[in-house]
């Protein structure tokens, strides 16, 4: 009737016995109070610590991938693994921001600085590579340095907590390990489309405006901002995007602002296409309309095409397509690219409902526009 409890204490006395029973049920409670930690400790620093392998060969695999793609171009001699790993290291400090007048001018300043220093040495370095393969080799090595930057933050919290003995620190990282996890993938996924000159998640706005652009005559603005014109519903509509099918964002800020300073192009809307974040449960490829400037980054482009746009007075609207952060990143998929259809028809809504007949409309791609011409 007590079935195996009775088979194994068949008189009844394990519940009359003290001892016992303070060995079965009081024992395992006082050893967790003192063990407990300890032994949660070792868990989180063993999950951890396969997840900072897994970052270990990301980062390996990566480093590998941008050697090899990059020796096909470069000297026998020269020490290409010095090089790229010096790449790897390079790093950008933000400008003091104790006095927040005039930052954005130092930080446009810094990344023109940046990006002139890294495509300068890689010129030197793959002299036989066009621009299209130095955009390449410049993707590659973003995304390189992306996961050696992951790797190296997660082990040093992982070496903070185990020489500190504090599980509070290694608790945060384990917390925060599938969303580090998910996005390193996502870098790694995105090699072999970069290799291979796939468009990108990101490239949906190009991609929408390159379609606009094909057989008219291109001029450049900016550095590698082009832009071609049209004529739809009885409106002059100006198409903008990074020149591709190299890797570039362009400038599309300084563009907007030499089109309507120095130009003299009488803007009355302003119309920006590009992907955005979407949140957990929201469909990849939705298309969603909105106010303001449709740009990532760290806000040099966004601050001047809102200046423009406050100092002209001209309507600013969004069109967004959602993706999550690693289809961003990732070769552009089916579901993301199918959208452009139902972005093509909000532009038109857009210019027949808020621009009259003769108006001057600018569309902006913006993006990376890795494999996408125009």
């Amino acid at each position: 009737m007590m079935g195996w409890l009775g088979e194994i204490f068949p008189t009844g006395r394990a519940t009359n016995d003290p001892l016992l029973s303070f060995m079965l049920f009081y024992l395992p409670i006082m050893f967790l109070i003192v063990y407990g930690q300890k032994i949660q400790m070792w868990m989180v620093l063993n999950e951890v610590g396969r997840a900072l392998k897994k970052f270990k060969v990301m980062r390996d695999k990566a480093r590998n991938e941008v050697i090899d793609h990059i020796k096909g171009f470069v000297r026998p001699d020269v020490d290409l693994t010095k090089k790229v790993d010096g790449f790897l290291e390079y790093f950008t400090i933000s400008p003091v921001d104790l006095d927040p007048s005039g930052i954005i001018r130092k930080l446009d300043h810094l990344m023109f600085v940046k990006d002139e220093r890294m495509e300068r040495e890689l010129e030197l370095l793959a002299k036989d590579a066009d621009k299209v393969q130095l955009s390449v080799m410049e993707n590659l090595l973003e995304v390189a340095s992306e996961l050696n930057y992951i790797y190296k933050v997660v082990r040093h919290y992982y070496l903070l907590g185990k020489k500190m003995a504090n599980l509070y620190i290694l608790l945060q990282i384990q917390m925060l390990m599938p969303i580090i996890l998910q996005e390193a993938e996502a870098l790694m996924g995105a090699i072999d489309g970069i290799k291979a000159m796939q468009p990108l998640g990101d490239g949906i706005g190009p991609l929408v405006v390159g379609g606009f652009m094909v057989g008219k005559e291109k001029k450049r603005l900016a550095k590698d901002t082009v832009i071609a014109e049209d004529e739809i519903k009885g409106r002059r509509v100006i198409f903008m995007k990074a020149e591709g099918p190299a890797g570039n964002v362009g400038k599309p800020g300084k563009a907007i602002r030499r089109l309507i300073d120095e130009m003299k192009v009488k803007i009355k809307l302003i119309v920006m296409i590009d992907a955005a974040l979407k949140l957990e449960g929201e469909k990849s490829g939705e298309v969603a309309e909105g106010i303001g400037a449709a740009i990532g980054g760290i806000g040099v482009d966004k601050y001047e095409i809102e200046e423009v746009a406050t100092e002209y007075k001209i309507p600013l609207y969004a069109i967004v397509i959602k993706e999550s952060i690693a289809e961003a990143i990732s070769v552009l998929r089916s579901e993301i690219a199918k959208a452009k259809d139902k972005v093509i028809e909000a532009i038109y809504r857009l210019i027949d409902e808020k621009t009259s007949k003769g108006d001057v409309v600018l569309v902006v791609g913006v993006g990376n526009t890795l494999g996408i011409g125009q």
